[in-house]
Order: C-alpha cells, then sequence, then structure tokens
C-alpha cells in the first residue's frame, strides 16, 4: 500500500459536485421518457457499464441483499434483467417481489433509484433473450447452480465442460430455470449531486393518473 494513502482518513474523503443541476421544471413528464435520456447521456459518455444496477430483494426473515446485474430492457411496462430463477435474487422475489434498483453514474455525478414489483417475463421473450446471447453466455447459464456452494473453481470448470459436451455444436436449447424479471416501478426518484451536499432529488410516483413529480430535501 502506498504511503500517501490512508485508510484511517477516509472520513476527510470528499467530493464537491458541480457539474449540473436539476429543475422540476425541466424534466419530462414521463419518467421513464426521462431515465431513457439519463441513460443516454451515460452511455455517450463512454461510462463502463451504463446499465450497471444495485438490485435489492428481501427474504422471508425480512434480511435485504444486494447485487449488481445489467438492465436488459426497458419500456413502459418497466425494466428487464435476467438471472438463474433458482438464485439466491430469484428465491427471494419468489417469497416477496418487492424490489429496489440503483443506477450510479458517478461520471456525471447521477443516480436514479427505482421501488417497484418484479415479475417474470415470458417465456417466449427469456427464451428469444437468451438464443441472442453468446454462445458462451449460454452455456455458463446451464453450468452455474447460482448462488449455490460448491467445493471449488475446477469444480466449475469442470462443469462447464461437461455442457459444453453435452450440448456439442448444436444449438444450445433454453434452459426453463433462466429468464427475465421485469421490474414495474411505482416511484422513481432522480438525484443530481450538487455543492455542498445541496443534491437536486426529484422523485416520481405512479398514481391513478399517471405520475405526480415532487422535489425531496437532499
Amino acid at each position: 500500500m502506498s504511503d500517501s494513502v490512508n485508510i484511517d482518513k477516509i472520513s476527510e474523503l470528499r467530493v464537491s459536485y458541480k457539474k449540473a443541476k436539476l429543475s422540476i421544471g425541466d424534466l419530462n413528464s414521463n419518467p421513464i421518457d426521462q431515465f431513457k435520456e439519463w441513460l443516454h447521456n451515460a452511455m455517450k459518455a463512454d461510462i463502463i457499464e451504463p446499465t450497471a444496477m444495485t438490485l435489492a430483494t428481501v427474504n422471508n426473515l425480512g434480511q435485504p441483499s444486494l447485487r449488481n446485474v445489467l438492465l436488459k430492457g426497458i419500456s413502459e411496462k418497466g425494466f428487464v434483467f435476467y438471472t438463474n430463477y433458482e438464485s439466491r435474487k430469484g428465491s427471494e422475489i419468489n417469497t416477496n417481489n418487492n424490489v429496489s434498483i440503483n443506477f450510479l453514474w458517478k461520471e456525471l455525478e447521477r443516480q436514479v433509484t427505482i421501488n417497484g414489483h418484479a415479475e417474470k417475463i415470458s417465456q417466449k421473450e427469456s427464451e428469444k433473450y437468451f438464443k441472442s446471447r453468446p454462445i458462451g453466455h449460454q452455456i455458463s447459464a446451464w453450468a452455474s447452480t447460482q448462488s449455490s456452494k460448491i467445493p471449488n473453481r475446477e469444480w466449475m470448470i469442470e462443469r462447464e465442460q461437461s455442457m459444453l459436451s453435452k450440448f456439442g455444436t448444436g444449438e444450445i436449447p433454453y434452459p426453463e430455470f433462466w429468464g427475465g424479471f421485469n421490474i414495474t416501478p411505482k416511484e422513481i426518484e432522480f438525484w443530481q449531486g450538487r455543492e455542498n451536499r445541496m443534491h437536486d432529488r426529484i422523485q416520481y410516483v405512479r398514481n391513478n393518473e399517471g405520475w405526480s413529480k415532487s422535489r425531496l430535501s437532499p
């Protein structure tokens, strides 16, 4: 570790955000369209993994868990990601489908937080996406017993080779234990970092007429 780095002084680390501001009147009346605009900006900025989102789920004891997944679809219906349905997140969503996701684009000093509920998309949609994935990714979906304990990495490599031998050079079948979830949003918050921690926070809440938006205290 460099002598110039002292983790005992992390309380002194801070950044003052000055890149942009957020006015409630300038935002789109539809938060999905507003999100698409911000995602487009993140992609143009060449941010690494601009579609990465932190997904929070809760188990039957009320214990939350977090992980990063990739956004693979967005529409008026919501936000889509894919996973093994037998994984920890899949099992927890099956028990309690209330979830939260967060996108952090720190290079733009922005984040978006979305609260909603997750539901499986159709098998037809999942299968279509599965077949669009690179062959290696299709194999890994079959090989990984996601979230389960395994003896070592060699066991996983052997399982991958076993699946390669099993399916050969033909079309890899769709694994029914794997697929997409759509997160239907009920609240979406857009956050823009500002100087002296006086951040801009604009929250959209779904109602019977569509969406209402309000400014929140930083």
